[in-house]
């Protein structure tokens, strides 16, 4: 298995990246991709201006290994890729890439939403929301974030 990971401040582009699966995977059925975005909140009493995204730079990149690798036990994966971007990022931006490669679309798909699942909860990412009016504040782990990644166990 091959696997490409990236914790970045500029963006990615989807087309390049589905290029490189094909390339480093060219026999695969299916090629899964899921893109997280920076959405807005829903109270336009104190609209959200932007996230900041901080890491534990030493450390992340291995952690988001480890999650890839225990894709790999479950479900036959010639490609996984991960680019996370840190920084300042205005609604509307691309956080995160996760593309998953498999000879099947089930493989596929259940690899694309477990490290999906696991980058939630066990890779070392903090967010900050930062609204229009100036305030601010660092972002809990859902529980139920918690207990999508226990689901898996």
């Amino acid at each position: 298995m091959q696997t490409r990971i990236q914790i970045q401040t500029e963006d990615f582009n989807l087309s390049q990246e589905l290029a490189l699966a094909e390339k480093i995977a060219p026999d695969c059925g299916a090629v899964v991709s899921f893109i997280g975005k920076v959405r807005g909140n829903d109270n336009p009493q104190q609209p959200l201006s932007h996230l900041y995204l901080t890491h534990m730079s030493e450390v992340t990149e291995h952690e988001i290994s480890k999650i890839i690798t225990r894709a790999s036990e479950r479900w036959s994966l010639p490609y996984a890729c991960v680019i996370h971007r840190v920084g300042e990022l205005p609604v509307g931006a691309q956080i995160v890439l996760v593309l998953t490669a498999s000879g099947h679309r089930e493989h596929a798909y259940q690899a694309n939403h477990f490290i999906m699942d696991y980058l939630k909860t066990e890779a070392p990412f903090w967010k900050k929301e930062c609204f229009a009016n100036g305030q601010q504040h660092w972002v809990e782990m859902k529980h139920t974030d918690q207990l999508r990644t226990q689901s898996w166990e």
